[in-house]
């Protein structure tokens, strides 16, 4: 598949087309897992452009992604101070920090995946890709990144990334975890407003806070108290976005004192303030926030809510 066969849209029936909007040249796909996998997978984010010329793009923190690049130049990858250069198929681990990502065309598919998703492929904890980007044959089978390449590149349909994906994957979620029904629990936790305090949290699981932790850490990869803080902050930013008013914040969540604590959490998970942050180069991540809106629910991975 190359970028020109890409025109953007989702697998969800009744979305309007003008949710893939996108600058000529460029597109954006959102689809839903198949029924069986929606547990695990959070979505397909796919990102097209035919220009070869180099695009900056941020995104925002976000858990753990499989990327595939299909008749894609090089990436290039910051999270703070650490580069990375992404393989064919690479593992992108969960952010505390927005992501800063140089491309020179091409396609990227992105498969989300929540964190009961991760304790069911992965053999290790999802702390140790923390703010890391690495190639997925170091983690999985290096057949499955390989098949994964082969059998997009000879797509010519983009109807059949989400089916395609599906099928290679779906045999490999077969890990079992004792804390499989807390990561769930803690999932719907993320999203409640005002929910930060750990002795509050554990309390709500009926859990040790030692064991939310480890569990935290493993499956999520990061403590439960960023965890929180990530999610009440992206609640409180993409409020302020979606009401065309930067500084109305009364939009922000109740467990903040006030502004200044709202702009100090922007200044760890964006590294800036929200309004400087927004007039770099946003073209996908904007978009992004609208087409996955339309097509999955939450507008971005990290408020996904477990499905059923």
């Amino acid at each position: 598949m190359r970028a020109e066969d890409l025109r953007g849209g989702t697998n969800r029936p009744g979305i309007a087309a003008a949710a893939f909007a996108m600058p000529p040249g460029m597109a954006i796909r959102y689809d839903l897992p198949a029924t069986g996998l929606k547990e695990l997978i959070s979505g397909y984010a796919i990102y097209g452009a035919q220009s070869r010329a180099e695009m900056i793009n941020w995104f925002l923190p976000a858990p753990a992604m499989i990327c595939i690049l299909l008749d894609a130049g090089p990436v290039n990858i910051a999270i703070r101070n650490h580069r990375f250069q992404p393989a064919p198929v690479s593992l992108y681990g969960p952010t505390s920090c927005a992501l800063r990502a140089s491309t020179t065309g091409g396609i990227q598919v992105g498969v989300g995946l929540t964190a009961l998703g991760w304790i069911s492929l992965m053999p290790g904890s999802a702390g140790a890709l923390h703010n890391r980007v690495v190639p997925l044959d170091q983690l999985l089978d290096p057949a499955v990144s390989a098949q994964l390449l082969a059998e997009l590149t000879q797509l010519d349909d983009e109807t059949r990334i989400a089916a395609t994906v599906d099928r290679v994957l779906a045999p490999l979620f077969n890990r079992q975890h004792p804390h499989a029904d807390a990561v769930r629990r803690f999932t719907d936790l993320m999203l409640v407003d005002g929910v930060i305090e750990i002795a509050d949290a554990a309390e709500r699981l009926a859990l040790p806070a030692t064991t939310l932790r480890r569990v935290a850490i493993h499956a999520f990869g990061m403590p439960p108290k960023l965890l929180l803080r990530r999610a009440r902050f992206l609640r409180s930013f993409i409020a302020l976005l979606r009401s065309g008013e930067p500084m109305s914040y009364e939009l922000i969540d109740s467990s903040y004192y006030d502004s200044s604590h709202f702009l100090r959490d922007a200044n760890t998970f964006l590294g800036t303030t929200p309004r400087r942050f927004m007039a770099q180069g946003t073209t996908f991540m904007a978009a992004s926030l609208v087409a996955r809106a339309a097509a999955i629910g939450p507008p971005t991975q990290a408020l996904h809510a477990r499905a059923g």
